[in-house]
């Protein structure tokens, strides 16, 4: 028996990827984190993250679970003029919350985003930076924490 996840997983990746895209900020969206060096221009990669119980949500035959995605903008560090990096970035992370925010159960695929942590994890986003290969990446990672009810099936 496939639970809930295995059902839905590719709808709910393709409606993160489907937002981003939607945008218009970034030159590529993939569905999967990058295993080379992403183009230099912003581009956007979403994968799966964490996938873990509500307890709170949960009943005696079924398990509601929070499953985690992170979207993550990748520009180059040497992106000109460099004091655009950081502003293009916001307004780019914003445009994704906000439409994350707004497709509240991404057409009824999911029950939530929790947007506030209800159950631990808010949407949030995170600056840093990383290298791939040899490239240096200031990047925006943005947790999607997605409520999934009755995820599991409990078995006696």
């Amino acid at each position: 028996m496939a639970s809930v996840l295995e059902e839905k997983i590719d709808g709910i990746i393709d409606a993160t990827v489907s937002h981003a895209s939607a945008t218009g900020y970034f030159a590529t969206v993939n569905g999967h984190e990058p295993k080379s060096t992403p183009s230099t221009e912003m581009t956007c990669a979403i994968w799966l993250q964490r996938i873990r119980p509500i307890p709170a949500r949960s009943g005696l035959n079924n398990t509601t679970g929070l499953v985690i995605f992170n979207c993550r903008l990748y520009i180059g560090m040497v992106t000109e003029p460099q004091d655009y990096i950081d502003p293009r970035m916001t307004k780019a992370t914003s445009a994704l919350m906000a439409a994350y925010s707004g497709a509240f159960t991404f057409g009824g695929l999911i029950s939530n985003v929790d947007l506030l942590g209800a159950h631990g994890q808010p949407l949030e986003s995170m600056a840093g930076y990383i290298t791939v290969g040899t490239t240096k990446f200031r990047v925006m990672t943005i947790a999607i924490p997605c409520v999934v009810n009755d995820l599991f099936t409990q078995a006696p």
